[in-house]
């Protein structure tokens, strides 16, 4: 099914939503028992994970505000229903049963969605049931699907996750303050560093990445004030880690800053691998679309760290995850494990 796609009025809906530092991304699916298939936000068509039927994605490029109860529900509210009205109406109509919602810090962050979204849900779009989860956990199922093994999600933050379908195992994910090492802000901000040291002639600075930071925020000595204030924070920082990947091949301190996120995302990795037999790992997320800059040494760090692993391609991204566990709560079939901060699944199935 394509955005352009027309249902009967009484279609059945699934919706997911992928939520993180750059905004929110979100697509319908089939929600009424047909049959499932493969289709477009499948980045390996070939792969047996199975993939949902999907209508075209639409996004939000405004980042969710965080508060003192954390990630604002009331904010997310405002973000996600013009999205979901949008694809209802590209959809035919119909109604809307389930939702899957990733969202970056949910573990961490998650207190005030957990407790407001399902009341306000229910209430705006007549939602019966609602799955809440991290984006590493919809990661996972866009990735694996309901295989064991470890999933590393790596945008504008970074948490690797993995399970042997029993529990959950997480390792970072803590925010551009506590960790998310190896993530896009870590590298935007390890890159901009570097610049700065090169504007203040001190030893470690990269005058390449002195140069694209000023061509993209001017002045060096402005670049506090340009930071610093901003909500958005992380996202800016990185905005700059595209810069680093450009500059690796010529620039030893850009190299370097992508070495080291390297060894820190294969650390996340084998800290969260199931220990018993093979385990597969899949990346996700927009970090990885640096390519070989990044994932050449990645490469090397997972062969070093984890040699009982298997790499293998996402079958899927963050947001084809969150439809499928969309369909699945609709149709009371979720398998994967539940858990407090990681997954939790609100209301009740429709009779």
């Amino acid at each position: 099914m394509t955005g352009s796609a027309r249902a009967p009025a009484g279609a059945v809906w699934a919706l997911g939503v992928d939520s993180g530092g750059s905004g929110l991304r979100a697509a319908l699916a089939p929600a009424d028992g047909t049959p499932r298939r493969e289709q477009a936000l499948s980045s390996e068509p070939g792969r047996s994970t199975e993939q949902v039927r999907a209508t075209e994605p639409v996004r939000s490029r405004e980042p969710v505000r965080t508060g003192a109860r954390g990630i604002d529900a009331g904010h997310f509210m405002e973000c996600v229903l013009p999205l979901a009205k949008a694809l209802l109406e590209r959809a035919g109509g119909g109604r809307i049963a389930a939702v899957a919602i990733g969202a970056t810090g949910m573990a961490t962050l998650g207190e005030d969605l957990r407790a407001e979204l399902p009341g306000a849900l229910e209430e705006s779009l007549g939602v019966r049931r609602l799955a809440l989860a991290a984006d590493a956990v919809t990661g996972y199922a866009g990735a694996l699907g309901e295989r064991p093994g470890a999933v590393v999600a790596g945008g504008t933050g970074m948490i690797a996750i993995g399970t042997d379908l029993t529990a959950w195992r997480r390792a970072d994910g803590w925010g551009h303050l506590l960790g998310d090492c190896g993530g896009g802000a870590w590298i935007g901000r390890a890159g901009l560093e570097a610049a700065m040291r090169a504007h203040d002639g001190r030893r470690g600075g990269s005058p390449a990445l002195l140069a694209r930071a000023e061509k993209l925020f001017g002045p060096p000595a402005g670049l506090p004030g340009q930071l610093y204030p901003r909500a958005d924070r992380p996202a800016l920082l990185a905005s700059f880690a595209p810069e680093v990947a450009d500059c690796a091949a010529r620039d030893a301190v850009a190299s370097g800053i992508l070495r080291d996120a390297a060894r820190h995302i294969a650390e996340s990795a084998a800290a969260v691998c199931p220990s018993s037999g093979m385990c597969e790992v899949a990346l996700t997320g927009g970090l990885f679309k640096m390519g070989e800059p990044l994932l050449a040494p990645l490469r090397e760090e997972l062969a070093g760290q984890l040699p009982h692993a298997r790499m293998v391609p996402a079958a899927g991204d963050p947001l084809a995850g969150a439809l499928r566990m969309a369909v699945d709560i609709a149709e009371g079939r979720l398998r994967l494990p539940l858990d407090t901060g990681l997954l939790s699944v609100h209301g009740e199935a429709d009779s």
